[in-house]
C-alpha cells in the first residue's frame, strides 16, 4: 500500500467517524417539523377566530379542513406534548449535557413559555382552575420572581383569578412579554374587567384581519402541496399503468439498464467524497469559520440573521468550491470523458422531468415523513439552516437563503450525487443499485438521522429523474424546487400574523 492509499485510507475512518458522530448527537436533538408544528398551530389559533356572517357557511367548512374539527383542542394538545418534550430533553442534560444544541436556561425558558401559553388554552377551553395551577406552579418554579415569563404569570393570575386583580402594569406586560393569539386572549380579559368597550372593540376588529390573514397562509401552505400531491398520485397511477402496459417501451423504463462507461475505480470515488466532501465540508472549513469568528471576538448566538444567511452562503460556497476542485483534478487523467458524463442539455424535455418528478415526489416523501416522525417523535434533528429560516423575517436573509438552497446546493450536490456518483457506482451495480446506494449516501451525507428515510426517498426520485433524462438539468429543476417550496413554506409560517 503506497502512501497516497494509506492516507486516503485514514481520511476514510476518519469520515466514517465523524458521519457516525453526527448522526448520534442529532438522536437526542429536535427536529424543525416540531417547531413548524408549534407555529402552524399559532395560526390555526388565529384563522379559528375569524367570523364572517355573509360567508359562515363557506367558512365552516375551510375551517374544518384546515383546523380539524376543534383546533383549540388540537392546540392545547400540541403545546401539552411540547411541554413535555423540552421537559424530558431537561431531564437528559443532567446525565448528557453536551448532548444538547440548547443550554439547560434556554430550555428552561422555553418550558415557561410553554406554560404560559397552555394556560391561556385552558382558559378558552374553559378550564380556568386548570389554568391558575399552571401559572401558579410556573411562579412557584421560577427562581427569580422578576423574570419575564414569572411577570406576566402573575398578570395572568390576576387576570383570572377569583375575585379578579388587575396590576398596574398588566397591559404593558402582556404586550411585552406575549404575541399572536395569545396576546389578544389577555387583552381581551383586560378590556373586558376594566369595562373598556372602545379598546375591546378595537381589539376585536384588528383580529379579525389578522384571523382573515392567518387563514390566507394556512390555505397557501396546504394548497401548494395538497395540489402537487394530487397531480403527483395521477402521474404514478399514469406511470404504473403505462409500465404495465408498454414494459420496456414506457418512460419510466427509458434508460433504466443502461450504465455509464466509467474510467475510474472505486478509489477515485472515495478520493472525490472523503477528501473533497467530508474532509474539507466537515473539519477544514468549520475550523476555518471557527477561527475567523475568534479572529473578530465574534459569538454565533449574537449574530443577526442576515449575517447568519452571509455565513451560510460563504460557508456553502468554499465547501461547494473544495468539492468540486478536488472532483475536477481527481477525474482529470480521464479526460476526455466518454459520452453522457455530466451532461447540461438545455434543449429536451428536462423541464418535464423536473416538473414530473417533483409532483412524484411529494406524495412518496410526505408519506415517508408520516412514518418517519412517528418513529422518532419529534427528535432526531434537522438541517441548521431551517430553523433560522423560519425565525428570521428579513427579506435580504431570505433571498441570501434561497440563493443557497435553490441553487447553490441542488447544483453542487447533483453534480457530486446523480452526476458522480450514481454514474460511477454502475461500474460494480446495476443502475438501480447505484440509484438506492447513491440515494442513500446522499442522505447520510446531510449528518441528521430523521431525515435519512425522507432524503433517501427523495434520492431515489432524483435518481430516477436523472436515469431517465440522462440530463443534470432536470434533477437540478427537481431538486431546486424541492428547496424552494420548503423555505418558502417555513417563511410564511414564521413570517407570522398581524
Amino acid at each position: 500500500m503506497n502512501l497516497r492509499r494509506l492516507i486516503l485510507l485514514v481520511l476514510t475512518l476518519a469520515a466514517i467517524a465523524v458521519v457516525g458522530s453526527s448522526l448520534i448527537n442529532s438522536w437526542t436533538q429536535p427536529q424543525v417539523q416540531s417547531r413548524l408544528e408549534l407555529y402552524q398551530t399559532n395560526l390555526v389559533l388565529h384563522a379559528a377566530e375569524w367570523q364572517d356572517s355573509a360567508a359562515q357557511t363557506e367558512l365552516t367548512a375551510l375551517q374544518k379542513g384546515l383546523l380539524g374539527d376543534d383546533g383549540f383542542a388540537s392546540a392545547l394538545k400540541q403545546y401539552e406534548k411540547a411541554q413535555e418534550s423540552v421537559q424530558e430533553t431537561l431531564e437528559e442534560a443532567q446525565t448528557s449535557p453536551e448532548s444538547l444544541a440548547q443550554t439547560p436556561e434556554q430550555l428552561q425558558k422555553i418550558a415557561q413559555d410553554l406554560a404560559l401559553k397552555t394556560g391561556l388554552l385552558q382558559v378558552h377551553q374553559g378550564d380556568s382552575a386548570g389554568a391558575l395551577v399552571t401559572w401558579k406552579e410556573l411562579i412557584d418554579n421560577t427562581t427569580q420572581p422578576q423574570t419575564s415569563t414569572a411577570e406576566t404569570a402573575q398578570v395572568l393570575v390576576g387576570l383570572w383569578g377569583s375575585p379578579a386583580q388587575i396590576l398596574s402594569d398588566a397591559e404593558a406586560v402582556i404586550r411585552r412579554h406575549l404575541e399572536g393569539w395569545f396576546q389578544y386572549q389577555a387583552l381581551s380579559q383586560l378590556y373586558t374587567l376594566q369595562q373598556r368597550q372602545d379598546a375591546l372593540q378595537s381589539l376585536q376588529v384588528k383580529e379579525q384581519t389578522v384571523a382573515q390573514e392567518a387563514l390566507l397562509k394556512l390555505a397557501i401552505i396546504s394548497a401548494i402541496p395538497g395540489l402537487g400531491l394530487v397531480l403527483g398520485l395521477i402521474l404514478l397511477v399514469f406511470l404504473g399503468v403505462q409500465w404495465l402496459r408498454k414494459r420496456q417501451d414506457s418512460l419510466i423504463a427509458q434508460n433504466a439498464n443502461l450504465p455509464w462507461k466509467t474510467p475510474w475505480t472505486a478509489e477515485t470515488v472515495l478520493q472525490v467524497f472523503v477528501v473533497g466532501f467530508f474532509f474539507l465540508g466537515q473539519v477544514v472549513i468549520p475550523l476555518l469559520f471557527q477561527a475567523a469568528l475568534q479572529r473578530f471576538n465574534l459569538q454565533p448566538g449574537s449574530l443577526t440573521a442576515r449575517t447568519q444567511a452571509e455565513l451560510v452562503f460563504v460557508n456553502y460556497g468554499l465547501l461547494a468550491l473544495g468539492g468540486l476542485l478536488v472532483l475536477y483534478f481527481s477525474i482529470r487523467p480521464s479526460f476526455p470523458l466518454p459520452g453522457g458524463w455530466f451532461r447540461f442539455d438545455w434543449r429536451g424535455g428536462w423541464i418535464g422531468w423536473g416538473l414530473g418528478g417533483y409532483a412524484v415526489a411529494l406524495p412518496l416523501v410526505i408519506l415517508v415523513s408520516l412514518v418517519n416522525q412517528q418513529l422518532w417523535d419529534g427528535q432526531g434533528g434537522s438541517n441548521p439552516i431551517l430553523p433560522i429560516a423560519l425565525e428570521n423575517r428579513d427579506q435580504v436573509a431570505l433571498i441570501i437563503f434561497l440563493v443557497t438552497a435553490s441553487v447553490a446546493a441542488p447544483v453542487f450536490e447533483e453534480i457530486m450525487f446523480r452526476g458522480f456518483l450514481l454514474p460511477s457506482l454502475t461500474r460494480y451495480m446495476s443502475v438501480s443499485g447505484a440509484i438506492a446506494l447513491s440515494s442513500v449516501l446522499f442522505a447520510l451525507a446531510h449528518l441528521n438521522v430523521s431525515e435519512v428515510l425522507p432524503l433517501a426517498t427523495l434520492g431515489i426520485v432524483l435518481g430516477v429523474v436523472y436515469t431517465r433524462s440522462r440530463n443534470l438539468l432536470s434533477s437540478i429543476l427537481l431538486h431546486s424546487l424541492w428547496n424552494s417550496g420548503t423555505l418558502l413554506s417555513l417563511y410564511i409560517l414564521g413570517s407570522g400574523v398581524g
